[in-house]
């Protein structure tokens, strides 16, 4: 049929046809005796006739300047170079191109040369472009085009992997808010618009031509070199490495100006999400179209090296390829002396050296310096630093309400039946708050009023917050050299823990249990609450011992008071075999705590107690939280459990956290300075000690803290002696990651025992 038509429409002779790959249209290559061609079809559609119409002139104002490096246009025997013709029964446009020789790209081995004369190449032909426009490629917005990447959110929904949704869409809203304001700014000409590395041609180690102009826009002329920069390094282990190379030849033919420097890190990070979401999409309506999907895993793969690259790294990168000035450093000990001119130093900076923060994604952080951290220590962006649905419900809902809960709306019903779903039946009570500090003074009082009693029990190096009543039942800070003292009607009970403590056994909970109920019966008023973390945080991450709390409930109980449990570290799936950490246990608390994690750094706290609690606790003086469970809050609370429960974070939690306990215990084995490796899910302790005899060694803790953050690792001490390695990290955290961390202070420590 196509060689049939070919002989009619251009006059060739018995023309050898073969049909090639195509992406929405069908194409042919056409080789006679002494040439070859391609031949192009598409489904009519007056708006691509006009397209296929701007592309030709196009390609016949390049013809202009080379024969050899463009396909050329070739007329039909009436003299037209496009026509509407019926094949198969359909209405179907038909243009007929020059066939260009070469090599392509993705075929040959990448070399800082080649990536230089395809600057150059690049370059020369969008000057070329600049004495061409046309009225329909300004008219034409499409979801190729880096300037409407906009588009291509409704196929986000595509995607199946909701992690991986959520990269997207994190990378939409950073196009939103650092490209966006500029493109009005940004200069504007007619592009090839995907020079990828099957559309390039090499002969002899340089590139010889390009094809395939069919999506030609008017855009901005920076997105050139984004589209270039993507395909080129995308299969790259370090794809920054070689954008240099390209940026500095075709700024030598075309300057560039500091602004489309500024954000080309993400135009590059806006193509790499426009073919994975077409790439999502096709597999949809057409899973047999494997060309539609032949780049998407180095696509996928250079998206997620990208996540990890710190823009400014990038921009500077960029700057020193064409000749700017890379941005300067903040000097780190003005920026503190600043900062203590304002703020007391009472409020302490981490690492010796501290970092000044500049932006955070997921499991990442970037500091001024353009330097990007593994944060295997923050675990208070509990589903990832600025995750894109979470930051999505807190600009919704701070454009339409926020207010106090003195007004009716929905969200604060709708998310504190969600919150609720989570527990048990009998905890169906909740008391929104600010902080998890708020929520431990509120819980406290709750106590007094529903029991009558004074009298807290409290534990061995327990943290529950800042406010004066937190302070009073915090060990850890009324016990610190600086602290007030134990008030008098606390009463502390020892931490039971399995390493370090009394009893190490297998009964050990049972054992520690028996002296705490004992101190319950001996004390001389009635406890009004008992209240502790599942895994004490500030005493070195220590799990209570098994069958601990089965123990101790009871005895408060059977003297009146309520047992409180505080999952402000250890609540959300953090620990991986339970949502919250009392499950573990095997009891049902009272009352709960919950903070930080609740809604990934804003600040929210709640109480979750028993309808009887309440009840009593309404009989005093009303309660009222200007804040607590605001629009807002509750907008961004509802996102974090949606995006737990999409992204299976609690199951990530469990299988990330075994294995990095795992190697973790490895490493145990092969330094004695580890003397335990403690927690669940991703809510470890790692115990430095001095060897046999477990004497807790502050010094060497702190030495791998600051060496891994010289390796651009953040984790962090805490303990009695803050001899433990602390690590709770962001529940997106990977297997890849924890084995970076555990690399990274295996390398430490060889490296300390070499010099010692």
């Amino acid at each position: 049929m196509i060689d049939k038509l070919l002989e009619s429409e251009f006059s060739f002779r018995q023309p050898e046809v073969k049909r090639l790959n195509g992406y929405d249209n069908v194409n042919y290559i056409a080789k006679t005796k002494s040439s070859q061609y391609i031949f192009k079809t598409y489904s009519y559609n007056k708006e691509l006739l006009a397209i296929l119409e701007a592309e030709n002139e196009a390609l016949l104002h390049l013809e202009k300047k080379n024969t050899d490096t463009f396909p050329k246009p070739i007329p039909f025997t009436d003299g037209n170079f496009i026509k509407v013709l019926e094949i198969d029964g359909s209405k179907t446009i038909c243009r007929l191109l020059s066939f260009l020789d070469g090599k392509f790209l993705g075929d040959i081995e990448a070399t800082e040369e080649l990536f230089y004369s395809l600057g150059i190449f690049l370059a020369e032909m969008n000057r070329e472009f600049q004495k061409f426009d046309s009225y329909i490629l300004r008219a034409r917005q499409w979801e190729w085009d880096i300037q409407y990447v906009h588009l291509n959110k409704k196929y986000l929904e595509d995607i199946p992997d909701p992690h991986n949704r959520s990269v997207v869409q994190y990378f939409f809203q950073q196009f939103e808010e650092n490209v966006v304001p500029l493109l009005p700014e940004l200069r504007k000409q007619v592009i090839h618009n995907d020079a990828n590395e099957w559309n390039i041609l090499t002969k002899n180690g340089e590139v010889s031509g390009i094809i395939d102009f069919g999506d030609l826009a008017y855009s901005q002329m920076i997105n050139e070199l984004a589209i270039v920069i993507t395909y080129a390094c995308y299969d790259k282990e370090n794809p920054l490495d070689w954008a240099p190379s390209i940026l500095k030849a075709y700024h030598t033919i075309l300057p560039l100006e500091e602004k489309e420097i500024k954000v080309l890190y993400y135009l590059i990070a806006a193509r790499l999400c426009t073919s994975v979401c077409n790439s999502a999409h096709s597999r949809k309506i057409n899973p047999d179209n494997t060309y539609a999907t032949v780049s998407e895993k180095s696509a996928w793969q250079m998206l997620y090296k990208w996540l990890r690259i710190n823009p400014i790294e990038a921009e500077n990168v960029f700057r020193k390829a064409i000749g700017l000035s890379v941005h300067k450093k903040p000097f780190t000990e003005e920026e503190i002396k600043r900062r203590y001119k304002y703020i007391s130093p009472i409020l302490s900076l981490s690492y010796k050296k501290p970092i000044f923060m500049t932006r955070s994604a997921f499991q990442y952080m970037y500091d001024a310096d353009g330097n990007t951290f593994l944060d295997a220590y923050n675990n208070i962006p509990h589903v990832g630093h600025s995750h894109p649905k979470v930051v999505e419900a807190g600009q919704k809902q701070m454009a339409i309400l926020n207010t106090n809960t003195r007004y009716l709306y929905d969200l604060l019903p709708t998310y504190a039946e969600k919150l609720l779903s989570k527990f048990p039946d009998s905890l169906n009570k909740v008391f929104f708050v600010n902080s998890g500090s708020a929520a431990s003074d509120l819980a406290m009082r709750m106590a007094y009023a529903h029991t009558g009693h004074k009298k807290a029990m409290i534990m061995e190096h327990g943290y529950h917050g800042n406010t004066q009543i937190s302070i009073d039942i915090s060990d850890y800070k009324f016990n610190s050299p600086k602290g007030q003292g134990q008030k008098e009607y606390i009463l502390k009970t020892k931490i039971p823990d399995t390493y370090r403590g009394k009893y190490t056994n297998q009964n050990a909970g049972e054992l520690y249990a028996k002296e705490a109920v004992k101190q319950i019966e001996n004390t001389d008023h009635p406890i009004a609450a008992f209240i502790t973390e599942p895994i004490v945080g500030c005493g070195g991450q220590v799990p209570l011992a098994e069958g601990y709390l089965k123990e101790v409930y009871p005895a408060i109980r059977k003297q009146g008071g309520i047992c409180i449990s505080d999952e402000v570290q250890t609540g959300f799936g953090r620990l991986g075999d339970h949502f919250w950490g009392f499950e573990a246990q095997d009891v049902i608390p009272d009352l709960v705590i919950v903070g930080k994690p609740i809604a990934n750094g804003h600040p929210m706290g709640a109480v979750i107690t028993t309808e009887e609690i309440a009840a009593s606790f309404s009989k005093g003086v009303e309660f009222f939280s200007s804040f607590g469970g605001n629009p807002v809050s509750c907008a961004i609370g509802l996102s974090v459990l949606e995006v737990i429960e999409e992204e299976e974070l609690q199951e990530n939690a469990k299988e990330v956290g075994d294995y990095y306990k795992s190697i973790l215990s490895k490493l145990q084995q092969k330094y004695d300075c580890i003397g335990d490796v403690r927690g669940s899910g991703l809510f470890l302790g790692i115990e430095i000690i001095k060897g046999k005899n477990r004497e807790t060694n502050r010094v060497l803790a702190h030495h791998i803290k600051n060496e891994l953050r010289n390796k651009f690792i953040l984790i962090s001490t805490d303990g009695p002696d803050d001899n433990v390695l602390k690590t709770k990290p962001p529940l997106c955290f990977t297997k890849e990651n924890a084995k970076e961390v555990v690399d990274a202070i295996d390398s430490v420590l060889e490296t300390y025992y070499e010099n010692v």
